[in-house]
């Protein structure tokens, strides 16, 4: 697989300048707002916004929209992309997404969270909330680890197209009177 560089440059620009994309559709709710302050108060921005690059020279940003709200009057660092429009949209729809799928080492978790303080009260709620959901699914697998395996016993199947339904009943009748067990499915299409 041939995986493409589309990042021209890093420049750094003046947050207040970006433009936002309308089409981004993730909101932000104050306890995340108030993290990211904490978060920018105790470390400053380690991560870069990203952004395409408009006919008219302007940037309009792809990711990184609460960081640029959050601090209007900082130059931040963003990396300009070499990306359509098109493709700037599949990237706004996939990537908070895809960072969502990453799955969780309780175990360092919990370590990562008894090693480390912020002085920024903004942030303990998402940290807290960060132990409970690690919690909760460590819980779950323990409990689906402690249940006993399930014999399931061996069994033949048919699924069979029929032209409609009048085809359908005569066919669960016929084989209903020569003794096989049958259900009747009906899948309708959208």
């Amino acid at each position: 697989m041939h995986i493409r560089d589309r990042i021209r440059e890093l420049r750094r620009v003046p947050a207040s300048e970006l433009r936002p994309n309308p089409r981004n559709w993730r909101t932000h709710p104050e306890a995340q707002r108030n993290a990211l302050r904490g978060v920018l108060a105790e470390i400053g921005f380690a991560d870069a916004l990203l952004a395409r690059e408009l006919d008219d020279g302007s940037l309009m940003l792809v990711d990184g929209h609460l960081r640029a709200e959050t601090a209007p009057d900082a130059v931040v660092p963003v990396l300009v992309l070499d990306v359509s429009e098109q493709e700037a949209d599949k990237i706004l729809l996939t990537l908070d997404p895809l960072a969502g799928l990453a799955g969780v080492e309780t175990i360092r978790l919990a370590e990562l969270l008894e090693s480390v303080e912020f002085s920024s009260d903004g942030v303990t709620p998402l940290l807290d909330e960060l132990a409970r959901s690690a919690g909760a699914a460590e819980i779950e697998i323990d409990a689906a680890a402690d249940r006993p395996e399930i014999d399931v016993p061996q069994s033949y199947q048919l699924v069979v197209d029929c032209q409609d339904e009048a085809e359908q009943e005569a066919l669960f009748s016929r084989l209903r009177a020569e003794g096989y067990r049958c259900r009747v499915v009906t899948l309708e299409g959208g």
